[in-house]
């Protein structure tokens, strides 16, 4: 499938998103589709068809799956990866004009990695807020939805990128939402704690 120019802006917008959430699987199931002759990938992205970069993002997407599913792990594995998914998601979006025109390029980077941030930090406060339960059912439902949803997106983003854009839209509002609401909570929590923790050493004291 050669990419026009609406599909290649949605796969840039999907790369950088998606980054934000499960890089490695995007790395892998993007690598993969352009080795297997589904999607000519932009020259910016014929790397992710190498057979040894293919083999190191998919050993990586089984560790990421594993780490996912496990709560407060996952959490410090989204700290760790803090670092690494942002300028990925830069960079891949990069990839998708860079090969080509650079100043078109350099506007896909700044807003994938705009995307990478609102998506990873959306979703490691909502995985924050999902470790606050005793029970793991919610956490392995929520890391459940985003390994559907990371590859769905990233089809549309190809095969019908108008809606993928409908539904980036809908998406970064309701991300941006739980990030607002999700901190004021994690604070909350955080401000209790300290207090909790502050009123038993006086009491001690006492």
């Amino acid at each position: 499938m050669h990419l026009d120019t609406t599909q290649l802006m949605a796969l840039a917008a999907a790369l950088g998103w998606a980054s934000g959430l499960r890089l490695y699987a995007v790395v892998f199931l993007t690598g993969l589709a352009g080795w297997l002759g589904w999607v000519q990938l932009p020259a910016g992205l014929h790397v992710l068809q190498s057979p040894v970069l293919l083999a190191v993002s998919g050993a990586l997407v089984l560790v990421e799956f594993l780490a996912d599913k496990i709560p407060w792990v996952d959490s410090a594995w989204d700290t760790v990866h803090t670092a690494i998914r942002i300028p990925a998601g830069a960079a891949l979006a990069y990839g998708v004009f860079g090969g080509d025109e650079a100043t078109r390029g350099a506007v896909a980077a700044l807003l994938g990695g705009s995307l990478a941030a609102t998506a990873h930090a959306a979703k490691a406060a909502t995985r924050a807020a999902a470790n606050t339960s005793p029970e793991p059912f919610s956490n392995i439902g929520l890391s459940l939805l985003g390994d559907a949803f990371v590859p769905s997106m990233l089809w549309l983003s190809v095969n019908q990128p108008l809606w993928f854009f409908a539904l980036l839209a809908v998406g970064l509002v309701v991300m941006v939402a739980a990030i607002v609401l999700l901190s004021r909570f994690l604070r909350g929590l955080a401000g209790r704690v300290r207090r909790a923790a502050a009123g038993d050493g006086g009491a001690v004291a006492r």
